[in-house]
C-alpha cells in the first residue's frame, strides 16, 4: 500500500477551496443567468466625445428616396466630478443629425448647452436637482420650483426653427447644421421658466399648429395647462383641472381633440421642495385612484370628457384619428410605471411591467371608452412610431423597440424591433444578435407618392464598443438590416427622433 505525503490538514484546506470555488462558480452562473443584458455596462460611459464626420455603410445600401436628416436627442452625460448619475433620466442631452445627401452621409453630434450644463460646467461641480439622483446642496430652478430641464428626450422643428426639448421646461433652439445651441426659445417672449412645457408637442401639418402641455403640480389644485401655437406665435393658452397631481409625459392630437392618459401616478410637489427629494423619490403609484381618458376640445381646450378606464398605466401614446360617431385612441398600456425600471444605470428593466398596444374607442354622444382591443406583446415595449402621413388619420401599421427577456429577472435592454399591425397578427419583428442592442425612437421614412418606406434606429456593439445606425424594410423588418451605417465610435442611446426630409 502506497503511503500519501499530504497531511490531513491539506486535504481539508484543498476541500475548502474547491469548496469556495464551485460556489463562487454557481454564483457566477447564476449572475449570468440573471443578466439578460450582458455588456450593457459599455453602453453607459460617464460621457460621449462630440464631433462632426462622415459616416459610410458597411453594409448594405441606403436607398436613393433616402435625401434628408434625422435628429435624435437623449441622454449622454452621466456623472459630474465624483457623482455619477443613477437615472437614464439624469443625464445631459446630446442631439444627432445624421444627414443623407446625394454625395454620402454626415454624423453631428453635439450637447445641448442648457442652463443646467452650463452653470454646472462653469461651476466645475453638480449644482441642480436630478430626475433620480440625490446629492447634498442639490437646488431647483428657482423661477418654478422644478428641476432644471437637461433638455434630453426630444427634438421637433417648429417652422423655421429646430428645438431640442425635456421635461417641464422651454425648448432650445439649435442651429440645423451645426447643432450649435442658440438659446431657450420662449415663442417670442409669450412663455417663461415659470411655464410647465413638456418634451412631447403634437403638430397638425394642415393647419401648421404645434399643441403642447404641462403640469402644474399641486395636492390642492392640480391642473394641466394646453397651448395652441401657430407659427405666428401663441394663439391661446388655457387649464383644465386635473383629479390628482398626475405625472404625463406624452398625449395624443386628433382633428378636433387633444387626447391626454391620466395615470395614477402622483408627484408630492412637497416631498420635492421641503425633503429635498429628487423626483423618482416624490413619485408615488396609487392604483386605486383610477385611470383616466380625458379628451379636450382642440379649438378651445375645453374639457368634453374625463372617461375611467381601469388601473393602468400610459407612458406614450401613439396616435388617434376619428370617425363619424367615434374617436380611436391608440398607446402602450402598462400594468405599473416605467420611470423605476430606469435605475440604476446600467442595471435597467429588472422587473418591467408587462405591457403592449391598445385601442381605446370612444363613442363622442355618450363620452364612454365602448371597446378596448389590446394586441397581445410580452416584449414591454416603447417608443411606438407610425409614418408621419398617418397621423391623425386612420391606419394599420407602427413600429416599436421590445426586449425580448422581458418577464424575466434580471437587467434587460431594448434588443428588438418590432413591427405591428391592427387587423393582422403577423410577427414581424427584428431579433438583435446576441450583445447588440437597440435605441431611439423607430423613425418612418417613406418615399413620396409611394407606400415604400424604411425604418431607422440605433444599434450599439458592446463588444465592439461602438455604435451603428440600422435601416429596415419598413414592411419587412425581420429579414434584419438593409443597411448598418457604421459611426465609428460609441454613441449615446437615444429617446427620441424626428426625419426632416430633404426640400426639393
Amino acid at each position: 500500500m502506497l503511503e500519501s505525503n499530504v497531511s490531513s490538514d491539506e486535504v481539508e484546506s484543498e476541500t475548502k477551496k474547491r469548496s469556495a470555488g464551485s460556489a463562487a462558480e454557481t454564483k457566477r452562473c447564476l449572475a449570468e443567468l440573471a443578466d439578460c443584458a450582458p455588456g450593457i455596462e459599455v453602453a453607459f460611459p460617464r460621457g460621449f466625445k462630440e464631433g462632426r464626420r462622415v459616416v459610410q455603410c458597411v453594409e448594405g445600401q441606403v436607398p436613393e428616396f433616402v435625401r434628408g436628416t434625422y435628429y435624435l436627442n437623449g441622454p449622454a452625460r452621466f456623472g459630474f466630478g465624483d457623482l455619477s448619475y443613477k437615472h437614464w433620466l439624469d443625464g445631459d442631452g446630446m442631439v444627432s443629425a445624421l444627414e443623407f445627401g446625394e454625395r454620402g452621409m454626415r454624423l453631428t453630434n453635439r450637447y445641448v448647452c442648457s442652463t443646467k450644463r452650463e452653470a454646472e460646467r462653469l461651476a466645475g461641480r453638480p449644482l441642480f436637482r436630478t430626475f433620480g439622483t440625490s446629492f447634498a446642496g442639490s437646488r431647483l430652478n428657482r423661477l418654478n420650483n422644478a428641476t432644471e430641464s437637461p433638455v434630453n428626450v426630444s427634438v421637433y422643428r417648429f417652422g423655421d426653427h429646430l428645438l431640442a426639448f425635456g421635461e417641464q421646461g422651454l425648448p432650445w433652439a439649435l442651429d440645423p447644421k451645426t447643432l450649435d445651441t442658440r438659446g431657450q426659445f420662449n415663442f417670442g417672449g409669450r412663455l417663461n421658466d415659470a411655464s410647465p412645457f413638456s418634451a412631447h408637442p403634437k403638430f397638425d401639418p394642415v393647419t401648421l399648429e404645434m399643441f403642447n402641455f404641462g403640469i402644474f403640480f399641486s395636492a390642492q389644485s392640480p391642473r394641466l395647462y394646453l397651448y395652441c401655437f401657430t407659427p405666428q406665435g401663441l394663439r391661446y393658452r388655457v387649464f383644465a383641472p386635473l383629479p390628482y397631481p398626475c405625472t404625463i409625459h406624452d398625449f395624443s392630437l386628433s382633428q378636433s381633440y387633444a387626447i391626454f392618459y391620466l395615470s395614477p401616478y402622483l408627484c408630492d410637489i412637497q416631498g420635492l421642495l421641503r425633503k429635498e427629494q429628487t423626483v423618482m423619490q416624490s413619485l408615488q403609484w396609487l392604483p386605486e385612484l383610477g385611470s383616466f381618458l380625458m379628451v379636450l376640445e382642440r379649438s378651445s381646450g375645453k374639457v368634453l370628457a374625463s372617461i375611467p378606464i381601469g388601473q393602468r398605466y400610459c407612458l406614450h401614446l401613439m396616435n388617434s384619428f376619428e370617425s363619424e360617431k367615434s374617436l380611436a385612441v391608440d398607446l402602450l398600456e402598462f400594468d405599473a410605471p416605467i420611470y423605476g425600471e430606469y435605475q440604476p444605470i446600467p442595471d435597467l428593466f429588472k422587473s418591467v411591467a408587462q405591457g403592449g398596444p391598445v385601442r381605446y374607442v370612444i363613442d363622442l354622444r355618450s363620452c364612454e371608452a365602448t371597446d378596448r382591443i389590446a394586441i397581445e406583446c410580452r416584449c414591454s415595449p416603447d417608443f411606438p412610431a407610425l409614418d408621419c402621413r398617418r397621423a391623425m388619420q386612420s391606419y394599420e401599421d407602427f413600429w416599436m423597440l421590445g426586449i425580448s427577456s422581458s418577464g424575466k429577472s434580471g437587467r434587460k435592454f431594448f434588443d428588438q424591433l418590432v413591427h405591428g399591425n391592427w387587423s393582422r397578427k403577423t410577427d414581424d419583428r427584428y431579433q438583435s444578435p446576441h450583445k447588440r442592442y437597440l435605441g431611439g425612437e423607430p423613425v418612418v421614412i417613406a418615399a413620396s407618392g409611394s407606400e415604400e418606406a424604411v425604418v431607422l434606429c440605433q444599434e450599439v456593439d458592446v463588444n465592439e464598443q461602438t455604435s451603428y445606425f440600422v435601416m429596415f424594410d419598413a414592411k419587412s423588418v425581420k429579414n434584419g438590416p438593409i443597411a448598418r451605417i457604421a459611426v465609428g465610435q460609441l454613441l449615446y442611446s437615444g429617446f427620441h427622433a424626428i426625419f426632416l426630409p430633404e426640400c426639393r
